[in-house]
């Protein structure tokens, strides 16, 4: 079978040469799978006539896909997409080849596409937003210490530290000691060691919808059953939170309470205290996931704080606003809890490194955190609001309106499908997250997560509406065949 001529689009007004910009379109057409092993690319002459560029222009593309590994040209026969396993250049396993390949997607995606490609659905800010001085510092410090560097560290992890975020959590209305709080890899891994602990195979769990697609993958691989329950601006809807508690006796509730992801969202104070009389009522424990606390300038009521920990657990993390390469996460709940936690942190994966912990101590303690998060702030905000006009001049919208952080649920223009806009944006490598991966309502490919930081490029602006105008037009088009 050989790939159509109309699978090749070309724009001469980019800035990007035309052999680039084809390489890009056929790596990730064969990549994705869209192009399968085996078929047939055009030949060199009726490219170069249908694009109307020179047969050297193609030929200069061929070279450079089979020197890539991606297609092999057969002597008197043509150019063919290699099969996977004969890509030579292939450096990472083959995603397709895991079975939780579509729950993880994006991520993958995003971790290892080049530096070059623009990641406007990321779920973490890129080093110009994160304090790179302050951690070399803390680096320099830690090596001048006399303490060791290659021993294991506690196995509750670094007292210090953990007395620290204990100090920490008072803001928020918090007081616990330093024997409530577990230190772990990350947040995700303290999600791990608690669904481990807390779920049974078959198990309900709630969880917010639109929300964080790791969530789903997590509840997923601990076999568990999810409940999906609509975000709104003041929190998760009471009437269908009511209606799944009734119904199916969920053994969890997990949620993003501040900042959600992937709306910059906060759970308002008297929808809290609503929840939790529901969750009592029907003695659903609650996981609290607040990893982003520390991009709000003024702290807001946690779940945790209402409850002081009964029936409730609370889990952070430092990576979002420190660094995204040595990571710490936590969680903080009552003692016998953090005792099997701690157990089952030891068997699954030994002590967490105290070098880094202690990295982290000495970055909390210092002036500059301070410092880093007041700057911080304010060019988040700044971003948000460039951002949303943007979004607003190209007929998008925000249903639920951000309380801060930098990720922003954007509901694209009517009939305009993120699957699709994702497609055709990979072509121009710029990564954009489908709303599926965030939802299950009907309605969710037609939103799409934002990063704002990501953003602030003109010419990505330039390329979003030019698309969005072409899907806008495929659509128009596609109604009028139908009449």
């Amino acid at each position: 079978m050989t790939i159509t001529l109309l699978q090749w689009q070309l724009d001469k007004s980019a800035r990007q040469s035309f052999v680039e910009q084809l390489f890009v379109q056929a790596k990730t057409a064969i990549e994705t799978g869209r192009w399968a092993a085996g078929e047939r690319l055009p030949s060199i002459r009726s490219l170069a006539t249908e694009l109307g560029v020179s047969k050297f222009t193609v030929s200069d593309l061929y070279d450079r896909l089979g020197a890539a590994g991606l297609v092999q040209a057969q002597v008197g026969r043509g150019v063919y997409v290699r099969a996977p396993r004969l890509i030579s250049l292939q450096l990472e396993a083959e995603h397709q080849q895991s079975e939780h390949a579509s729950d993880v997607l994006l991520m993958r995606q995003t971790l290892q596409r080049e530096s070059d490609w623009l990641k406007v659905s990321a779920g973490w800010l890129g080093p110009d937003w994160l304090p790179d001085t302050l951690i070399r510092q803390g680096l320099r410090e830690l090596a001048r210490q006399g303490q060791t560097l290659t021993d294991y560290g506690p196995a509750q992890g670094y007292f210090p530290l953990r007395q620290q975020l204990t100090d920490r959590l008072k803001a928020f209305g918090m007081e616990l000691s330093p024997a409530q709080l577990l230190l772990t890899h990350s947040a995700s891994h303290a999600l791990d060691l608690l669904l481990r602990q807390l779920l049974r195979p078959g198990d309900a769990v709630l969880v917010d919808d639109p929300g964080f697609y790791n969530f789903f993958a997590l509840l997923k691989l601990h076999q568990a059953v999810v409940l999906p329950v609509p975000r709104t601006q003041d929190g998760p809807d009471l009437s269908v939170l009511e209606q799944q508690l009734q119904q199916f006796r969920p053994r969890l509730y997990l949620t993003n309470s501040m900042l959600s992801n992937p709306s910059g969202a906060s759970v308002k104070s008297h929808r809290a205290y609503q929840v939790l009389q529901l969750l009592k009522q029907h003695q659903v424990l609650l996981i609290e996931d607040d990893i982003y606390a520390d991009f709000e300038s003024t702290p807001g009521p946690r779940y945790a704080s209402l409850t002081g920990l009964v029936d409730s657990v609370y889990l952070g993390s430092l990576s979002k606003t420190l660094s995204a390469d040595l990571r710490v996460g936590f969680i903080a709940a009552a003692p016998s809890l953090i005792a099997s936690l701690t157990d089952l942190k030891l068997i699954t994966g030994m002590s967490t490194s105290a070098g880094i912990e202690r990295l982290m101590y000495l970055a909390l303690t210092g002036g500059g955190y301070k410092r880093h998060l007041e700057q911080l702030r304010r060019r988040l905000s700044e971003a948000r609001a460039k951002v949303q006009h943007e979004l607003l001049a190209l007929g998008c919208s925000l249903p639920l309106q951000p309380d801060g952080g930098f990720l922003i649920w954007v509901r694209l223009p009517t009939g305009i499908s993120s699957a699709l806009l994702a497609e055709r944006l990979a072509m121009h490598q710029v990564i954009l997250a489908p709303g599926r991966q965030f939802s299950s309502q009907p309605d969710a490919d037609q939103f799409t997560r934002l990063n704002v930081t990501q953003c602030l490029n003109s010419e990505f602006w330039a390329l979003l509406g030019k698309e969005l105008r072409r899907l806008a037009l495929d659509q128009q088009n596609a109604h009028e065949n139908r009449l």
